[in-house]
């Protein structure tokens, strides 16, 4: 049956449109120079001095040539903004490792990947007005849920081209790079670049983002049809990371956010303890950009020096900045980027590592 247009459609689709006329555009680190800024703001007081002395710190990661660094992220910020910072971070060897959520990976970074966009939110009529015109809104962005289901579909293709066996997320999402670096259409996609750097990229609840979707469908059809079907292994994911973890030696963490990815890291330390590594060291460096709120004892706003009394940070070298990651991320990148630090530091390609022989 032919699909006739009628008006109430016509109306929607304009107001769509509408709602969907305006992009997030990306932050560029390299187009400006926070140098001069994050140096007054460390003669400051409050969160300014807090965000000088987290620059400072990961200056100091980057300067260590022993260390391996990891890039930790949580929330939304890849949607809003920030999502080409993280891409020139990896791309400058300013990061060995990545520690996500599935959104940021998925429905931010893979989602951009495969050609579609993020819009500000410019006007926010009742969300069941959104609803009804298949727009998701993450605070003041939006998402076309008709793109994200093109999200949903290809992680499904993706699924069906792999041998039915056991994947931890890192070899899941490589394939994912892989993907992109056939059929993508984004250049600077964070996972594109990890794939082609061999930069590891871990979601330890990967199947909490469109991921999920499309890998319950390819169970849902294998199963139906009889044959076997790919799992996702989240204890392979502890174990490659707890891996590297063991063969870095001094580690630092540059974490946004809090939440699974924050503990996922931290608990390494634990891990390679317990198999035996008695000699671990506890990550020396730590940075974490948060809003949460410490009273309420909630895992995701433990400071670092909680997690000291774990065994997992190391007191000395650590920094709390209690502010809202886009409005301080793009100074400390900056800022780190312009120093050059980053120009001599070992490549180390831990996602080789894995590689069968």
């Amino acid at each position: 049956m032919e699909h006739v247009m009628t008006e109430d459609t016509r109306i929607d689709a304009q107001r769509k449109a509408e709602l969907l006329s305006t992009t997030v555009e990306h932050i560029d680190i390299k187009s400006f120079d926070a140098r001069p800024i994050v140096d007054a703001m460390k003669k400051m007081s409050f969160t300014s001095r807090d965000l000088g002395r987290a620059t400072d710190i990961y200056n100091q990661m980057l300067a260590d040539k022993d260390c391996t660094i990891f890039l930790v992220i949580a929330g939304s910020t890849s949607a809003g903004g920030c999502m080409d910072l993280y891409a020139e971070l990896l791309r400058n060897n300013m990061i060995d490792g990545i520690v996500a959520t599935g959104a940021t990976i998925v429905d931010m970074d893979f989602f951009e990947g495969l050609g579609h966009k993020h819009y500000q939110a410019l006007e926010v009529p009742h969300d069941d007005v959104l609803r009804s015109l298949m727009i998701d809104r993450i605070y003041d962005t939006y998402i076309d849920e008709e793109e994200l289901q093109h999200v949903d579909h290809t992680i499904f293709e993706i699924a069906e081209t792999l041998e039915p066996r056991a994947y931890s997320s890192r070899e899941f999402i490589r394939e994912m790079g892989k993907y992109l670096v056939e059929h993508g259409k984004k250049e600077n996609s964070l996972v594109k670049l990890a794939y082609e750097h061999d930069v590891p990229i871990f979601c330890p609840a990967f199947v909490d983002s469109s991921a999920g979707f499309g890998l319950v469908k390819h169970q849902v059809d294998a199963a139906k049809a009889g044959k076997p079907y790919m799992v996702l292994d989240a204890i392979a994911d502890f174990r490659e990371l707890t891996e590297i973890k063991i063969k870095a030696g001094t580690t630092g963490l540059l974490m946004i956010g809090g939440g699974v990815p924050k503990n996922f890291i931290q608990d390494t330390v634990v891990c390679a303890e317990i198999l035996g590594h008695d000699d671990v060291q506890v990550h020396k460096y730590a940075v974490q950009i948060t809003v949460a709120d410490v009273r309420d004892g909630a895992c995701s706003s433990s400071t670092l020096q909680e997690a000291a009394s774990w065994g997992k940070v190391n007191t000395g070298i650590e920094q709390m900045v209690f502010a809202e990651a886009g409005s301080v991320m793009p100074l400390l990148a900056s800022d780190a980027y312009h120093r050059g630090l980053w120009k001599d530091r070992p490549v180390r390609k831990w996602g080789a590592s894995f590689d069968k022989a």
